[in-house]
């Protein structure tokens, strides 16, 4: 019996034994079931509650929010796996910034379990980053992110088809309202998407500003659907 069924059957003494311990990321326990122990994981930010299916800002029922209402983005869907707070907001940090590059495949199986089986897209594209940025931070999170996700989920994963071409400053370093700006044109597809359904992949949904930019070069190319995949939703103080 494998180690999945195992799982599934509950049988956490065996799993123990067969599951090789690590130190917890979050606590330092032992942890055999990922990077971080199970007690912790009950204590993360899951975004659980009911959202915005466009956006996934909470909302009482699950119904579209106000600003999705008055100004609806260009993608029409986002899932994520968790609010944008403490410790998932220095994991998120650890993995861009200091390398922990792990991170990218524990988040991205969070993520896969948030997607319904039903509604797959015919291709994953990861948030580009520019050349100069690349150079400087040695690897592309999200296309970490997307190529877990790919082979979890048996989408196929998109990684030349879009390009960022201009080196915008950081949005994290600008106020809400010059987000936008700042984003614009700063992505060009070129591959036909006629009729594709095309899911974003990123780290952090805040603003929506630059997955609504790269969900304009997409549609340009001809894509009939934009969802955004993130690992996790910034939410209102």
């Amino acid at each position: 019996m494998s180690i999945l069924n195992l799982k599934k059957l509950n049988i956490s003494p065996i799993i123990e034994l067969l599951v090789p311990a690590q130190p917890c990321v979050l606590c330092g326990g032992m942890s055999h079931g990922g990077l971080w122990c199970q007690a912790c994981d009950r204590a993360l930010p899951y975004l659980s509650t009911a959202c915005c299916p466009v956006c996934a800002l909470p909302t009482p029922h699950g119904e579209i929010c106000g600003h999705c209402l008055q100004h609806p983005p260009l993608f029409t869907h986002a899932h994520a796996a968790f609010a944008y707070a403490f410790p998932v907001d220095k994991l998120i940090q650890a993995m861009k910034y200091r390398e922990q590059l792990a991170l990218a495949e524990q988040f991205a199986c969070k993520l896969a379990q948030r997607i319904d089986a039903g509604t797959l897209p015919d291709l994953l594209l990861p948030m580009p980053l520019h050349p100069n940025k690349l150079r400087e931070r040695g690897f592309n999170q999200a296309q970490l992110l997307a190529g877990k996700l790919s082979r979890e989920l048996k989408i196929e994963l998109a990684t030349h088809t879009c390009r960022r071409v201009r080196d915008t400053p950081p949005q994290s370093a600008l106020r809400w309202q010059d987000r936008k700006k700042n984003m614009r044109k700063a992505f060009l597809c070129s591959t036909d998407m006629t009729g594709k359904h095309v899911a974003l992949i990123d780290d952090v949904l805040t603003s929506g500003a630059s997955l609504n930019a790269l969900a304009e070069a997409v549609l340009e190319r001809g894509a009939a659907t934009v969802s955004v995949w993130v690992v996790a939703r910034t939410l209102p103080h």
